[in-house]
């Protein structure tokens, strides 16, 4: 009798397939649960001046539309570290990759260690700026003394010349604020990032909880 006859043989392969796809799915869930969770805040829609990340620039055909990006830099009082902008601004195109850099300094005698975040104003052109390369959300050291630059390469969609909801727009400003790494006060600033209202209450909660769990282990 083959297995197609044999109700045994057949709820076990039954067993057999839902165990399997259990393992599959679990091993999806881990892949993702290794990720930092505050790499989704990078990964959500443009909303609250949130930007957008891109693989390359493949494709891209940069208009003559020009719009001037400024670069602004914080740095919260817990962290001993000097943090500017290498340029204050630069005049693009849309849809033109540029690169540039953050430099940061440690103040501080010890060894410290920081974790960015940023946003973009207006709020909504944060749909339309893409960096491709950038140094938000992982943590950075630099011993006592130690200065290093924190690149960004990152174009604007030539789309937002469409958006009528930014027709008068001719300015984007990019902040990053450094906190100290796996601290009260980025687990506050997190806690306060604007994400869609149906994402919300999925990432908000789970990127806190990572940074808690940071800062207990640390």
């Amino acid at each position: 009798m083959d297995a197609r006859g044999n109700p045994s043989v057949h709820s076990r392969n039954q067993r057999l397939l839902l165990t399997l796809l259990g393992v599959v799915v679990g091993m999806i869930g881990l892949s993702f649960a290794s990720v930092p969770l505050y790499q989704l805040f990078c990964q959500v829609t443009g909303f609250g001046g949130t930007t957008q990340v891109a693989g390359d620039l493949e494709g891209m055909v940069a208009s003559e539309h020009r719009i001037t990006v400024r670069f602004n830099a914080d740095v919260n009082g817990g962290l001993p570290w000097r943090f500017r902008p290498e340029v204050r601004e630069i005049d693009v195109r849309l849809g033109e990759g540029r690169l540039i850099a953050y430099r940061a300094r440690n103040q501080a005698a010890r060894h410290t260690t920081g974790t960015a975040i940023y946003n973009v104003t207006p709020l909504k052109a944060g749909l339309y700026f893409n960096k491709v390369q950038c140094f938000c959300f992982d943590e950075q050291g630099l011993v006592p003394g130690q200065e290093a630059d924190f690149p960004v390469y990152f174009f604007v969609d030539p789309a937002m010349a469409e958006d009528p909801d930014l027709a008068h727009v001719d300015t984007i400003t990019l902040s990053y604020t450094f906190y100290p790494a796996a601290s009260a006060a980025l687990e506050e600033a997190v806690e306060a990032l604007p994400v869609p209202a149906e994402s919300a209450s999925a990432v908000r909660p789970a990127a806190v909880a990572q940074t808690k769990e940071s800062r207990n282990n640390g």
